[in-house]
């Protein structure tokens, strides 16, 4: 490890996560005396990861120091992190603000044809193309009969995550919209860790900070996630309520897209109703394409979710 341009996050991340354990959970053993602040002392973690304490102390400070991928993983097994939360740490220091690999704004994300074909060939169930910061870069016709009509939005607002924290409509949408948002918001968390330099994610997060006060709580606790698969619930003001699963595919020609599908299990309520907000839509409803294409394009029918 050489970069440490992330140190003073990379601090904040440890502090986070330190907070968060008590003695009893990280193996420590009983508490002992008052503690002015929750979770684990410094010199604790230090003793769990097996580094001086001043050596963790310069750590969470944010200190221009390099350590090994030994001490990282010894600190990451001392934290309790989870894979996601591993991976965020190491991404803290690699990825370094104001280095050469992201200077001046980011070439925007294409979708390539074949995969917009693979969009229309599941297009019984909503698929959509997740870019960086969770831009919604191409969808089918059921995702936005299902969620929202994207391409209809100005460009700067075609974002899951904002649509999901700052739109009513999603609040009324998930039945646990406090969980799905706050997996959202720690999804990008994840994105701005591996991409520190990237203007349009800090914008994202300063709109959501300052409109959402939750976001502010899930940020400011370095919540971190992120999902392959799992299973949503939504009350649809068309259909009614629907339980699907989903499945996360991140695409080998681009790490940063990712293909999100969403499927009811056959034969149940949850099937019957994706079919019945088909046909609500079937007579014009859009075909799958670029987000950033198809305002002029595609429409939602007219019993489609209200934004």
């Amino acid at each position: 490890m050489v970069c440490m341009g992330q140190s003073a996050e990379f601090g904040k991340f440890l502090k986070a996560m330190r907070s968060r354990l008590s003695p009893e959970v990280a193996g420590t053993g009983p508490s002992t005396g008052a503690r002015r602040v929750p979770g684990l002392r410094r010199e604790e973690v230090a003793r769990l990861a097996g580094v001086s304490t001043d050596y963790y102390v310069r750590l969470e400070q944010g200190r221009n120091i390099h350590p090994s991928r030994t001490v990282l993983d010894a600190v990451a097994r001392a934290l309790r992190l989870d894979s996601s939360e591993h991976a965020h740490m190491l991404d803290l220091l690699e990825n370094c603000a104001g280095g050469p690999r992201e200077a001046g704004t980011a070439a925007a994300q294409g979708v390539r044809p074949a995969l917009r074909q693979l969009l229309d060939a599941v297009g019984e169930v909503p698929a959509l193309v997740l870019g960086r910061r969770s831009d919604v870069l191409a969808g089918n016709r059921m995702a936005f009969l299902l969620f929202a009509d994207f391409p209809a939005l100005p460009a700067a607002e075609r974002n899951l995550t904002r649509w999901t924290i700052l739109d009513p409509a999603a609040r009324e949408l998930f039945r646990d919209w406090k969980t799905v948002a706050a997996e959202a918001a720690g999804s990008l968390r994840l994105d701005v860790g591996r991409h520190p330099n990237d203007p349009q994610a800090n914008h994202l997060v300063g709109e959501l900070a300052v409109n959402s006060e939750h976001f502010r709580q899930w940020w400011a606790g370095h919540r971190v996630a992120t999902r392959a698969a799992g299973t949503v619930r939504l009350h649809h003001p068309a259909v009614g309520d629907l339980e699907l699963n989903f499945e996360n595919l991140v695409l080998p020609e681009d790490p940063d897209q990712m293909l999100r599908v969403y499927s009811a299990r056959p034969g149940s309520p949850s099937s019957d109703a994706l079919a019945l907000l088909g046909s609500l839509g079937a007579a014009s409803a859009p075909g799958a394409g670029d987000a950033g294409t198809l305002r002029d394009a595609a429409a939602v029918a007219d019993g489609g979710p209200a934004d």
